[in-house]
């Protein structure tokens, strides 16, 4: 017999608002979200396979939020957000590009199509200013260094330009610690220029503000310095690849994807992550594909070169930024001209149920990243984001 998850794809919209009635009975307080998910395993579950518990999860989501319309049982109640979001966010650390059927047309044609789920209300945390943020990210780089040397002996970073390069000023400083000694430092994306130029390179500006101060023996992944993207990324892929487990662990298999202790990122107005931007299809190369139990990921490209602009650049691929076994986003700052900050950035990156990565690159970290906020960044979040519970202190 066909199980009930596997049915639940065609069932006509009808029967679906049935179902979601008899979730919507259990689900009042938080302590009844055991219950609710036990309930949505009867119907496909995680034994069901992905695309039948995301199916479920996920046309919850879509009737309440992307529809306009509660979903309302034959006794009028309604699967309120408080409801749906717990449900959903249970699975989108398992399953971050989810499939799900769309009600389309009539009530008994689907199709099917992928969604990012809204990022865990416990990985935003909300500081009072950017220089606690700051300080949060120079203690989250500290510990992960420290948990890396206890683990296999070595730290492999990565880290984007812009405004995060600031932030880590005074970050493994020689008087402080030693990690930097047992180091591999790669750049989450960078300019196709020389190496040593202080107006563009990346490296150049890091070296400027924090490397000078790091341990000679720290191993910074440089590029060749030249303008040809293509011939850049296949040669810092190889670079990448050339690093031993011990250095640079892989998922899976040997030839798996690399997993960074650490990767950080900022997030662009447009929402580009490193150099991946909107409407591009860089932004989704392996996207789909990814999974972290797939033992094909060797054929997923590690670094890409993106030519929107000149001189190119390249860029770690998504699912590299992915699998790193930490991902944390950093926002923060207020000026004259933007007193909200990145505020509607953030919005759009984390909650914002009908952004995609075409639309929105960043969507595609939120169920990996840690999301470092200070309130100007985060002001235009939803409640749930903004109680006492998710703001953090220095």
């Amino acid at each position: 017999m066909m199980k009930a998850g596997s049915l639940l794809r065609f069932l006509p919209l009808t029967l679906l608002v049935l179902l979601c009635l008899e979730i919507s009975t259990t689900a009042g307080a938080s302590s009844s979200l055991d219950s609710i998910v036990s309930r949505i395993n009867r119907f496909g579950g995680v034994g069901g396979g992905r695309t039948s518990t995301a199916a479920f999860v996920s046309s919850l989501w879509n009737l309440e939020h992307q529809r306009g319309v509660g979903v309302v049982g034959c006794t009028g109640t309604v699967l309120s957000p408080a409801t749906i979001i717990p449900i959903y966010t249970t699975f989108s650390s398992s399953h971050p590009t989810a499939l799900h059927a769309e009600p389309e047309g009539s009530s008994t044609t689907t199709t099917t199509t992928f969604t990012h789920l809204p990022a865990p209300v416990h990985a935003v945390q909300i500081y009072a200013n950017a220089d606690e943020v700051g300080a949060a990210v120079r203690d989250i780089v500290e510990k992960a260094a420290q948990q890396a040397l206890q683990e296999r002996g070595h730290f492999a970073l990565a880290i984007p330009g812009g405004s995060i390069l600031k932030m880590l000023i005074g970050c493994g400083s020689k008087d402080e610690s030693d990690w930097t000694a047992q180091t591999t430092l790669s750049y989450v994306n960078h300019k196709c220029v020389p190496m040593d130029d202080i107006a563009t390179a990346t490296h150049a500006k890091a070296l400027n503000l924090f490397l000078k101060d790091w341990n000679e023996n720290c191993h910074v992944i440089l590029m060749d310095g030249t303008d040809n993207g293509p011939q850049e990324a296949a040669s810092y892929q190889a670079k990448l690849q050339a690093l031993s487990q011990d250095v640079l662990p892989r998922r899976g298999k040997d030839n798996g994807l690399p997993m960074f202790d650490l990767a950080l990122i900022g997030v662009g107005d447009d929402g580009h992550v490193g150099s991946l931007y909107p409407n591009r299809e860089e932004v989704l190369v392996g996207s789909h594909d990814h999974n972290n139990d797939d033992p094909n990921q060797q054929d997923i490209p590690w670094v890409l070169s993106v030519e929107m602009k000149n001189p190119p650049s390249i860029t770690l691929s998504l699912p590299v930024m992915q699998a790193a076994k930490q991902v944390v986003v950093a926002a923060c700052g207020v000026s004259d001209k933007y007193p909200q900050g990145k505020s509607a950035g953030m919005q759009r990156a984390i909650a914002n149920p009908h952004e995609t990565l075409t639309s929105f690159p960043a969507v595609g970290l939120r169920s990996q990243a840690t999301w470092i906020l200070d309130q100007a960044a985060a002001s235009q979040l939803g409640p749930e984001y903004l109680s006492p519970s998710s703001s953090s202190s220095s």
